[in-house]
């Protein structure tokens, strides 16, 4: 937002915009450009305009339901092997393990064996 009010500023006063911009290496030329479009087009706001963004798909109900299912079934089920299995993201599947199903990875600790002179 910062750089828009910058921007915007040197717009008003007719200035060299990127040049200025350019010597404290605030933003790129097309940014520039697509702030003058904006202003030119008579657009006042600086803030960027909402965006609708790819919605979340892999936390459905559905998928949820599976991988407690899954874990259910096998605790030792590794993330990638959930993610291939649904067709989803790994990231997703640790969403929903963390964030839907309150799981979390329990430590394990192993401690290997003193070895003896009677055991070599």
């Amino acid at each position: 937002m910062e750089q828009g009010v910058n921007i915007k500023f040197c717009f008003k006063l007719g200035a060299e915009t990127h040049e200025m911009l350019v010597k404290v290496d605030a933003v790129s030329k097309k940014c520039v450009f697509e702030w003058f479009k904006r202003f030119r087009d008579g657009k006042e706001v600086v803030k960027d305009e909402p965006r609708s963004g790819r919605p979340p798909t892999s936390a459905t109900p559905d998928n949820i339901e599976r991988v407690r299912r899954m874990l259910a079934d096998d605790r030792l089920l590794s993330l990638r092997m959930i993610a291939e299995e649904l067709k989803i993201s790994l990231y997703s599947v640790s969403n929903i393990i963390h964030d839907h199903l309150q799981k979390r990875k329990e430590k394990f600790y192993a401690f290997p064996t003193l070895l003896r002179s009677s055991n070599v």
